[in-house]
């Protein structure tokens, strides 16, 4: 299962869990205003925009957060995350 790393009050995060919904592709959201480690992570691994997704692996699905995510069918997705 994909991890969605989200704020409150994002837009791209808001379009981005309406793409993954319509795409029927089963994610978990972090919001990393109300855990901290997710903040500690997500800024270790040197991002600066929300939203970010991970595969369950721990590594990068995308570069480039809803950006990258929306150039990706959910083959692609769903492979990546398979991996």
């Amino acid at each position: 299962m994909i991890t969605m790393y989200t704020k409150n009050n994002c837009g791209y995060c808001a379009r981005a869990k309406h793409l993954l919904d319509a795409r029927d592709i089963d994610y978990k959201e972090v919001n990393v205003e109300d855990d901290l480690d997710a903040k500690d992570f997500i800024v270790s691994k040197g991002h600066r925009t929300l939203p970010q997704f991970y595969t369950s692996s721990g590594e990068l699905l995308v570069e480039g957060g809803y950006e990258g995510l929306v150039k990706m069918s959910k083959e692609e997705i769903l492979e990546k995350e398979n991996a």
